[in-house]
C-alpha cells in the first residue's frame, strides 16, 4: 500500500504528496546530495513530516510520481501551496528556489516559464496574498 493511502487527513496527505514529489525531484538525477538532503529536511519540517515518514519517503524503491494537475488553475494552486511552505519561515534560500523550479517544470511549465512565474511569485509572496490575487497577477503576462 503507498504511503499516501495511510493518510486520510485532507491537510497531511496533501502535504504529503508535496514532500514526496519533491523528495522525486531531488532524486531525479539518479542521487540526492547533501544540499537537496538538508532542504528536504527543512521541507519535512515546514510539512510537519515525522522521521517515520521522511525514512519512508527517502527509501530508493518509492518512486512517486509527480500529480500534474489537468487545469492550468491547479497547476497554480499547486505552486500556491508550495510557496507558502516555502515561505513560512518568510524567506526563500538558493536550494529551495532550485526546487521549486524543479517542481515547476515537473507540474507542466516551461523552463521560461517556471523562471518567470517563480520571480512575481518571490516578489508576491513577500506580501502574503490570497491565491485569487496571485493568480490573476502571475497569469497578466503569461
Amino acid at each position: 500500500m503507498p504511503i499516501l493511502d495511510l493518510y486520510e487527513h485532507g491537510d497531511h496527505r496533501k502535504n504529503m504528496a508535496h514532500f514526496a514529489t519533491l523528495a522525486s525531484l531531488a532524486a531525479v538525477d539518479g542521487e540526492i546530495n547533501p544540499k537537496e538532503m538538508a532542504v528536504l529536511q527543512k521541507f519535512a519540517f515546514k510539512l510537519n513530516i515525522s522521521e517515520e515518514e521522511f525514512k519512508e519517503v527517502m527509501k530508493k524503491e518509492n518512486k512517486y510520481p509527480i500529480e500534474t494537475p489537468h487545469s492550468g488553475e491547479k497547476r497554480y494552486k499547486r505552486l500556491f501551496e508550495f510557496f507558502q511552505i516555502i515561505f513560512s519561515d518568510y524567506d526563500i534560500d538558493d536550494q529551495e528556489r532550485k526546487m521549486v523550479e524543479k517542481y515547476a517544470i515537473g507540474l507542466g511549465f516551461s523552463t521560461k516559464s517556471a523562471a518567470e512565474i517563480i520571480d512575481k511569485s518571490i516578489k508576491i509572496f513577500r506580501g502574503k496574498i490570497p491565491f485569487e490575487d496571485y493568480y490573476e497577477l502571475v497569469m497578466r503576462e503569461n
